[in-house]
């Protein structure tokens, strides 16, 4: 009963947004239908927005205080999954398979690489993820291709996450690739660019994250198609 429940959640708010505390999105300029998670200081960011969170959660080390609200998760400061990770794991729980994390970019280094992986366990898991940053945006793409509207601009860029990456196509972008190969010791994928034209990022085999600029939901045309159809 309590998993149809949990489900039926996912089903009636389709995306789970989740805000951290990391560099401050410019705004939140998506339909404010969702499940909202604040991560700790993203409450802060969410109370400014207007937007009332559905779930809190966090050590609210970077809030510097326990906010009052009635679905509150207290972690303890001390602990394996940071509180971006832990706000996945109750997205999942509730039955989401697409997230959008803003202000989990810029700031801390060593969180915007966590969040990268965390959009890498979301991936291995046949879920997505995409990481919504002031002035560019990051997905990981495992066997699966990301397609982006025509009159899309600025720049692209691919980064292999595997050893390697094999069956790559880069389509509608100023420098093409047709089945080609990468691996994660040689960043031969920087600095692409649209030309406004409908592009494509396709990958057989392997894990990239795509990194590109612009609004969100301005520039992507549909979530990562999964190639894989035994998954």
């Amino acid at each position: 009963m309590e998993e149809r429940k949990n489900k039926g959640v996912a089903m009636q708010k389709g995306i789970c947004y989740i805000v951290g505390a990391g560099e401050r999105p410019a705004s939140l300029d998506v339909a404010k239908v969702g499940y909202w998670i604040a991560a700790d200081g993203g409450y802060a960011v969410l109370q400014a927005a207007g937007i009332k969170p559905d779930l809190v959660l966090g050590d609210f080390d970077s809030l510097g205080y326990v906010p009052r609200h009635p679905n509150l998760i207290r972690t303890p400061a001390e602990k394996d999954d940071t509180d971006t990770m832990l706000a996945i794991r109750q997205g999942l729980d509730l039955g989401f398979r697409r997230f959008v994390l803003y202000g989990c970019l810029g700031g801390r280094l060593d969180h915007s690489l966590a969040n990268i992986q965390a959009l890498t366990y979301l991936a291995r898991l046949g879920c997505q993820g995409i990481l919504a940053g002031r002035n560019e945006n990051l997905t990981v793409v495992q066997n699966g291709q990301l397609r982006f509207l025509p009159g899309a601009k600025g720049y692209l860029s691919v980064f292999c996450l595997d050893n390697a990456a094999e069956g790559i196509d880069l389509v509608g972008l100023k420098y093409t690739l047709t089945n080609a190969s990468m691996t994660n010791d040689l960043p031969m994928g920087v600095s692409n660019e649209f030309l406004g034209l409908p592009a494509l990022v396709r990958v057989r085999r392997g894990t990239l994250a795509v990194i590109w600029s612009g609004s969100l939901f301005a520039t992507l045309d549909h979530w990562a198609e999964d190639l894989n159809e035994d998954r």
